[in-house]
């Protein structure tokens, strides 16, 4: 496996990172998408949410993009990468965060090709099932074509991409180990199912938690809406948004007015600027 950095030695510049939303630095986070692993309207489905006419009720599987002034970091890459990217007139990316290696998080790798050159960064697990998935991206002889992909190892220690530094969360999903990732005063997680207090204790300090909220029933490997509210007071961020939504949450609207304070149903295109 030839990833770069495998010891983290280049991630992390020699200049210490310049603290967002100091210095008039500007953050937005934008959600391309926030449906579960089906999408929603779920392929076949005649629920009252898969025929909402509410666009809020349309997701796309589960995708963000970070900005740091001109830095723009893409979390995640599912198979509707393409449409997401094209809709949010997103052309180039400084680099592509990924959680962990399901399908629906890193499906759309391939449509990064006209990007150019793109940076992955990912634990050791995630890039293995990359080069194993996209075998012609990687080796001696590669197809004409291919997106070019360098890949860097991460571990669950903060990094840095151009001065701007990111603190990897740990959680579970059931048995599969998913990172999250904290940048200034946002903090993006999904398929998350236990995450310990250790974890949550990074978390403080936040303008803006987003976390997945699958649906309202138990699920073995998401936590479900009411569980999603417990992490949300415990963490105390001035703003929470749930996203990975499954059909089985409800419609949009309703869901919504049955949240608490300052906890928010997040929703395909949506942006927040901090």
């Amino acid at each position: 496996m030839n990833f770069i950095n495998d010891n983290n030695s280049s991630l992390t510049l020699p200049l210490e990172p310049v603290p967002i939303n100091r210095e008039g630095r500007r953050a937005t986070i934008t959600f391309l998408g926030t449906g579960t692993s089906t999408g929603v309207p779920q392929l076949g489905c005649k629920c009252p949410v898969c025929r909402s006419d509410n666009p809020k009720d349309k997701r796309l599987r589960n995708s963000a993009l970070i900005t740091v002034d001109d830095k723009r970091f893409l979390i995640d890459a599912g198979p509707d990468l393409r449409q997401q990217l094209i809709t949010n007139q997103i052309f180039h990316v400084t680099g592509i965060l990924l959680t962990h290696e399901h399908y629906d998080h890193v499906g759309g790798l391939d449509d990064v090709r006209p990007l150019g050159e793109t940076n992955i960064y990912a634990e050791a697990n995630v890039l293995e099932a990359i080069e194993r998935n996209m075998p012609y991206c990687f080796g001696a002889k590669i197809y004409p074509g291919v997106p070019k992909m360098n890949l860097h190892r991460i571990t669950t220690d903060p990094f840095q991409i151009q001065r701007v530094e990111i603190t990897p969360i740990r959680a579970m999903h059931a048995r599969l180990p998913v990172l999250g990732f904290r940048i200034g005063e946002i903090a993006y997680l999904t398929d998350v199912k236990t995450i310990t207090d250790a974890e949550l204790e990074k978390l403080r300090g936040l303008k803006v938690l987003v976390i997945n909220a699958l649906r309202k029933e138990e699920h073995i490997s998401h936590i479900s809406l009411s569980e999603a509210i417990h992490i949300a007071r415990k963490v105390n961020a001035e703003n929470t948004y749930f996203s990975h939504i499954s059909h089985h949450l409800g419609l949009h609207d309703y869901v919504s007015r049955e949240l608490p304070e300052n906890i928010h149903l997040a929703y395909d295109n949506l942006s927040i600027n901090i």
